[in-house]
């Protein structure tokens, strides 16, 4: 029984000292959540990036599906303020207007605790995901702050979102090429200890409701894909 403890004991230290090693690196490069200026111009900014992206379009959209990263599926009808949410077996017709109104297609669920689970899951896997495909359609929102950042000579667009979604108070800093077309952000976000890590945002195209989305983005240098894309209107 001594050796099992030893050897417990062992990784146990191997595991701490990685922890550090790896806490360490992140204060090491983790960056601050830059500076920036309120007002016209980063609201126009924010307008240059939405005409890119034909904002018309999207506004005009009424169905959105898709699958993120091959393991949730969507079908969001944005006029009816509903979204089938599909992981797996499960799906969840989510009501975005009303949480307590959603329904549980399957599993068939009986206990209100587990009808929770599973909505609650799917909120927070739409939201994630549905992030991750329409945030530059984002930036003029109710609840968003604009700012202008200039990072190596060039202009960028600090947005914070003050309120909802999952995690409220998070920031993206958005680089764009000189068409506004974004080609990456960097995040201060609470799921990552790090700031300032970037997502490059790739292979744009414009779908059959004439929108503008990205089907690939990165992170860590691995690639989120955005699979099954339709649109329509």
């Amino acid at each position: 029984m001594k050796w099992i403890w030893k050897t417990l004991k062992g990784i146990g230290i191997i595991i701490l000292c990685i922890v550090i090693v790896l806490t360490a690196i992140g204060v090491i490069i983790s960056e601050d959540l830059p500076q920036g200026t309120e007002g016209a111009k980063a609201d126009e900014f924010a307008k240059n990036i939405l005409k890119e992206l034909n904002y018309d379009a999207y506004k005009n959209t009424k169905v959105i599906s898709w699958t993120f990263a091959g393991m949730h599926s969507y079908e969001w009808h944005k006029d009816q303020n509903y979204v089938l949410v599909k992981s797996g077996d499960e799906v969840v017709r989510l009501n975005l207007k009303d949480y307590e109104a959603s329904q549980i297609i399957s599993p068939k669920v009986k206990d209100d605790k587990l009808r929770q689970q599973h909505i609650q899951r799917a909120i927070k896997n739409f939201n994630n995901d549905s992030f991750w495909l329409i945030a530059p359609y984002k930036l003029m929102d109710d609840e968003v702050e604009r700012r202008i950042v200039t990072m190596e000579g060039k202009e960028a667009l600090l947005v914070t979102y003050t309120s909802g979604g999952s995690t409220p108070g998070d920031s993206y800093l958005w680089i764009v090429d000189k068409n506004y077309r974004p080609k990456a952000f960097k995040m201060w976000v609470s799921v990552i200890p790090i700031g300032g890590v970037t997502s490059k945002w790739k292979d744009w195209v414009e779908t059959q409701s004439d929108m503008i989305l990205s089907k690939e983005k990165t992170i860590f240098g691995l690639p989120i894909s955005i699979t099954n894309l339709e649109t329509s209107n």
